[in-house]
């Protein structure tokens, strides 16, 4: 397909001195299309052809002598702008012919770079909550779309199985598993042996210091604390399990925390051969600069921190999976920890691509009307329970709009999760989020209810036409040369641009954004436009770019991790 800025930079470089990045950084595409499709601009280079911007336009315009070039409708000089207006025909014959068939093919833009992607990543025996959500379908979306750019992905679920609050829990449970009923009801019976250990605990400072004893033996292998740690992963991995069915989610690597115990004494190691362990009131830990707090490597009384483990976990990653990029998907509360590890993890002895391939990859919270939740307070809403209500809601409304619908449950299904998956994915990673139902199932909105509904219209439209043999040859482009057809080729050519742009910043929501754009523009088509007309070929053009429009809308919003109900 031909990229209509790379046409321009050679048409250009061929007939100037001009370096191509420089010809590149210098195309534009003006907000208002009455000044063209793209615009050169000749500012930067006056300093070069110490020349006003007008005058070195015209000079390039009249070299570029593009008067029998059929790409281009017209071709203009306003004041230091050269305005290309390209040949609506020709353009969207480019594109719609590189969707042959209707096929969006996978690149190959990160083929032999492998990618590392920690998310989701919860705490072994607390609640799946509404604050996982993000840190799941942000590490799930960038693991799609950069598996369909071509890179090798690795998905890992680093478990928060490790840690004091274990100590917290073994306590909790060995004074009163008699009045828990953790098998039955795990998660809801460790919550409250948890809140209730940590009331314990700032009430009694023996309390306190009895648990981190416990995570001490943990560490040590203790057999009693070992038997109950392990009792309390099972029981809240078959929890998390119902979640991560709910949402298609799957991980390569499920190794948590703790799969890292016996690996921590080689970063220790290397820290004090390196001479950065400074002993601190009894701990070990690493000057990081003066804009950071210290990064604690071991505790006084000798047990590891997350820090310790995540850099064990560089160290084995690098090693076992050669990463060109380790992204960390954590909410920006975690921000300084990050850099704290990012900046001890020069002194591993590692190779400069793994440490300059480390990214964390933040995002705002997650917050209903009533505030922030705590596990520790008890005040937190449930992700399983959050999916379920989706699910129902999205029934309730089927219901009252469309009785008669047939498999009303798999529907309801895809449009409740897909809403919520959209809805997290929608706007910017780091602002926060309020979650409000009345905005999250809006039909009407920028939701991912309204990308379904749209994606739906495009299957029945070409249903209702029993046209099963479309083909980008045999189509006649001619008719297609309106300003509506354009804007949908406009917005098909973006589409590997757009996926390009969210690996380049980390960033879903610019996905999100360009298949909301696709559904509206393709709305003003269907409504300007009538589908099924008489004529033939008219019939089959607009059927064709509605098939196109329909894959695309359906490809996308897989990579964003939802599903495209048959009905609505």
């Amino acid at each position: 397909m031909i990229d209509g800025k790379q046409y321009i930079t050679k048409i250009i470089k061929e007939q100037t001195q001009l370096e191509e990045e420089l010809i590149l950084d210098c195309i534009e595409k003006p907000k208002d299309s009455k000044m063209g499709d793209y615009a050169f601009t000749c500012f930067k280079l006056a300093k070069i052809y110490h020349k006003a911007p007008a005058i070195i336009a015209q000079e390039i315009y009249e070299k570029l002598n593009l008067q029998q070039d059929e790409w281009f409708e017209k071709v203009e000089v306003v004041g230091g702008y050269i305005n290309f207006f390209i040949n609506k025909v020709a353009f969207i014959k480019n594109v719609l012919q590189e969707q042959d068939f209707g096929m969006i093919k996978p690149y190959k833009i990160g083929e032999g770079k492998n990618i590392v992607i920690d998310y989701s990543s919860p705490n072994i025996a607390k609640p799946f909550h509404i604050g996982h959500l993000r840190t799941t379908v942000i590490g799930g979306a960038l693991y799609h779309i950069y598996e369909y750019l071509g890179y090798h992905v690795i998905g890992i679920n680093h478990l928060g199985d490790y840690g004091t609050q274990f100590g917290k829990l073994i306590e909790g449970y060995t004074r009163w598993k008699d009045e828990y009923d953790i098998e039955k009801n795990p998660i809801d019976e460790l919550t409250k042996i948890y809140v209730r250990i940590n009331q314990l605990c700032e009430e009694d400072e023996s309390v306190l210091q009895a648990c981190r004893d416990n995570f001490k033996k943990l560490e040590e292998g203790d057999a009693y604390c070992t038997e109950i740690w392990k009792k309390f992963k099972e029981l809240s991995l078959k929890e998390f399990q119902r979640v991560y069915d709910l949402l298609g989610s799957k991980f390569d690597s499920w190794n948590g925390e703790s799969f890292y115990s016996d690996k921590m004494e080689e970063v220790i190691q290397k820290l004090e051969e390196k001479g950065k362990l400074i002993t601190s009131e009894g701990a070990k830990i690493v000057d990081v600069g003066k804009d950071m707090a210290p990064c604690i490597i071991q505790k006084s009384n000798g047990s590891t921190t997350y820090a310790t483990r995540d850099l064990a976990a560089i160290l084995y990653r690098a090693r076992t999976y050669d990463y060109d990029k380790a992204i960390y998907v954590t909410s920006y509360e975690q921000i300084l920890h990050f850099k704290q590890v990012f900046t001890v993890a020069q002194y591993l002895d590692l190779d400069k691509k793994y440490v300059d391939g480390l990214e964390h990859v933040p995002y705002g919270m997650v917050r209903l009307a009533s505030g922030k939740m705590s596990t520790r307070e008890g005040t937190i809403v449930k992700l399983e329970d959050l999916l379920l209500e989706a699910i129902q809601r999205a029934r309730k409304i089927i219901e009252e709009k469309e009785p008669q619908l047939e498999n009303k449950e798999e529907t309801a299904k895809i449009i409740g999760l897909g809403a919520v998956v959209f809805n997290d994915l929608a706007n910017n990673r780091m602002k926060d989020e309020v979650f409000d139902w009345d905005e999250v199932l809006n039909f009407q909105g920028e939701t991912g209810p309204y990308i379904q509904y749209m994606y739906v219209r495009t299957k029945s439209v070409l249903e209702k036409a029993k046209e099963p043999d479309l083909d980008a040859s045999q189509i006649d482009y001619t008719v297609l040369g309106d300003a509506d057809a354009m804007q949908i080729a406009k917005l098909l050519e973006q589409f590997k641009h757009i996926l390009i742009q969210v690996t380049e910043k980390e960033e879903p929501s610019i996905l999100s954004r360009y298949l909301i754009d696709l559904s509206q523009a393709y709305s003003t088509f269907y409504n300007n436009h009538k589908v099924l007309v008489e004529e033939e070929n008219v019939r089959k053009a607009r059927l064709y770019i509605t098939k196109v429009v329909g894959e695309v809308l359906k490809k996308g919003a897989e990579l964003l991790g939802m599903q495209m109900p048959e009905r609505m």
